[in-house]
């Protein structure tokens, strides 16, 4: 570590440590032109980075980034961040070296409130053009197994009872859209960076839907004027704890909320924008009418394989996803399930075929330098395993496809939210829905049948017969013998 550690703030930026790259614009001109719900690590080493790029070349001026959240501990990270400034120290972590860089494209967090008043307000300023999301695959009130909205949701019915003073992010968009029409500001583009397939259709539907509970005419204003792009995006970002605050010492800057990065980034839009949009491409994004195809290798070979490792890491007591990748079981079981299950079910896109993309995937999750978590990548399991897994396996199912190591992962999935591992320690609650899940998975022990009557995560999946018998001879073995033992039993097939 050095020596002498420079606070971050727009006053340092002249006195950034050596090998330490920072804005080369002038942040005072840089004008809003996004507003961002749900400001994480992601965001802030993906689109923000990319509008970085684009302000270090002399461009995008006018689309400065305000973040916003809903969620009372939204208000920390406002805190954190207005303290430096707005700046973000961005670490790459890569086997041939680490390196920092000084981001400053975001200029400003709007106070979090219980009635959204002040993210209403600044979301109906006529200079904001896109209002841009990461709430988690599971925020956008869609039913796990049907995709509909779901209109009985509390905050739902809360919203729809409020629309003047709403709970939800949604709902805080379409009070602002109102004032926006009323005024004859114009719309503004929902842009969705979460990683669910088709994700600006869903945001479209769950905003539109949202809003003709309590104004239909305002809903067609919505769905007719606004645009709800769909995109892929891809950087893995663990979260910030002790270490990286350390790390970012060792650079000789003092920064409350650094992110930590791998050295890879992938942006794939949709050309939709109705008031305007930054050009992304000259930083790297990629504009196209094929994003469901991009999506769709990323989602199930990328995200899926993620729920694939952290679930056996849990129970196993491997902490890093890099540490799974190093086990002798784990990493197998990924790279099999990936080549002779998952690759079969997706299209190749340009510039990359499936089986290179699980190469690919393959080098990125076994980075050791990128200190990802098992636990935040097993986080909300009821969201991705329906999102990104079951998907690949009802496809293999319906083209009479393997489905061996699939049905596995489901198997070790029930035995993770048992809330033991495998010598002996308890796992911490991990899904917004893991009491039910707790629950039926104690049950599932003596009665595997059970785990799978939740439709309302597998739908009618429990009625076909390969998947079923395979799921739950597995989750027998499992609980008979261990997870390395179904693991051993897979392999060796």
């Amino acid at each position: 570590m050095l020596d002498a550690v420079l606070k971050l703030s727009n006053a340092a930026l002249g006195d950034l440590p050596e090998g330490v790259t920072g804005p080369r614009y002038d942040r005072s001109a840089i004008r809003p032109g996004i507003v961002h719900i749900g400001l994480g690590n992601f965001h802030r080493a993906h689109q923000a980075w990319y509008l970085h790029r684009l302000m270090q070349q002399g461009d995008a001026m006018d689309w400065g980034i305000i973040g916003a959240g809903v969620r009372a501990g939204d208000e920390a990270q406002r805190k954190r961040l207005a303290a430096q400034d707005y700046l973000t120290t961005l670490i790459e972590l890569d086997p041939a070296g680490r390196s920092a860089e000084v981001t400053g494209a975001m200029i400003g967090f709007v106070p979090v409130e219980e009635n959204n008043a002040a993210l209403i307000a600044q979301m109906a300023d006529p200079d904001i053009r896109i209002v841009a999301l990461t709430v988690t695959e599971g925020g956008y009130y869609i039913d796990p197994v049907t995709k509909a909205f779901d209109a009985n949701h509390p905050d739902i019915v809360y919203d729809a009872a409020h629309p003047d003073a709403p709970r939800s992010a949604f709902g805080a968009m379409i009070a602002a859209l109102r004032l926006r029409r009323d005024a004859g500001t114009g719309p503004f583009t929902g842009q969705s960076c979460d990683n669910l397939q088709g994700n600006g259709a869903i945001l479209r539907q769950t905003v539109v839907s949202l809003a003709r509970l309590s104004d239909p005419d305002l809903a067609d204003w919505i769905d007719a004027s606004c645009t709800f792009p769909d995109a892929m995006v891809d950087c893995i970002v663990p979260a910030t704890g002790p270490k990286e605050l350390e790390l970012v010492k060792s650079f000789g800057i003092e920064d409350a909320a650094p992110v930590t990065h791998e050295n890879f980034r992938q942006w794939v839009i949709e050309d939709d924008f109705c008031a305007g949009r930054p050009d992304w491409d000259k930083a790297g994004a990629t504009f196209t009418d094929n994003v469901h195809g991009f999506e769709a290798v990323k989602l199930r070979i990328l995200n899926g394989g993620h729920q694939l490792i952290a679930d056996a890491g849990e129970v196993l007591s491997v902490e890093f996803i890099a540490d799974c990748m190093a086990h002798p079981l784990i990493g197998d079981y990924f790279r099999k399930v990936a080549k002779s299950e998952v690759a079969l079910q997706v299209q190749p896109v340009p510039g990359m075929a499936p089986l290179d993309y699980v190469d690919l995937i393959d080098r990125r999750f076994s980075n050791p330098e990128i200190i990802d978590t098992v636990r935040r990548v097993a986080f909300d399991g009821s969201s991705r395993q329906t999102g990104f897994v079951l998907p690949t396996l009802r496809d293999a199912l319906a083209n009479g496809a393997p489905v061996e190591g699939l049905a596995l992962s489901q198997a070790i999935w029930a035995r993770m939210c048992e809330g033991t591992r495998q010598d002996g320690s308890s796992i911490a609650p991990n899904d917004p829905i893991w009491d039910s899940l707790n629950a039926v998975a104690k049950t599932a022990r003596t009665d595997p049948g059970a785990w799978l009557a939740q439709r309302d995560l597998y739908g009618d999946l429990a009625e076909n017969a390969v998947f079923r018998e395979s799921f739950e001879r597995q989750l027998t073995l499992i609980w008979g013998e261990g997870v390395e033992a179904a693991l051993r039993e897979y392999l060796r097939d």
